[in-house]
């Protein structure tokens, strides 16, 4: 199955926080995921490249014309942010589940999410 990782989801990950391993599948991120990610001000040169060694283990899922009117219906029918919007339509446009710790997303219609649990 195909698994979307939410930003949230991957700095635990990166950071160790996890309970439970992520299980064999076929990863992707938002590119919105990938600029949240490598844009934090005080990023350290270290953290940047673990953080890009992640992204080149994973598939990074460009802004397609469907993913962006997906995401402004879920915008306006769900009131996200746009970053939120876009990582959820991405999600659905894979037909993919999405693994966040953020409860708004869990109630957007027709996503599948998983709440990873947290240490």
């Amino acid at each position: 199955m195909n698994k979307v990782l939410d930003t949230n989801t991957v700095l635990y990950l990166l950071g160790g926080r996890l309970a439970e391993p992520l299980h064999e599948a076929y990863y992707f991120v938002s590119v919105i995921t990938e600029m949240e990610l490598l844009s934090y001000p005080l990023i350290q040169a270290e953290e940047e490249s673990r953080i890009k060694d992640f992204l080149s283990d994973v598939t990074v899922a460009g802004l397609t014309e469907k993913i962006k009117l997906m995401a402004i219906n879920i915008r306006k029918n769900c009131h996200l942010k746009l970053p939120d919007a876009i990582i959820a339509a991405t999600a659905m446009t894979l037909k993919a589940e999405l693994l966040t710790n953020d409860l708004k997303l869990a109630n957007i219609a027709d996503l599948s999410v998983k709440l990873p649990l947290l240490k």
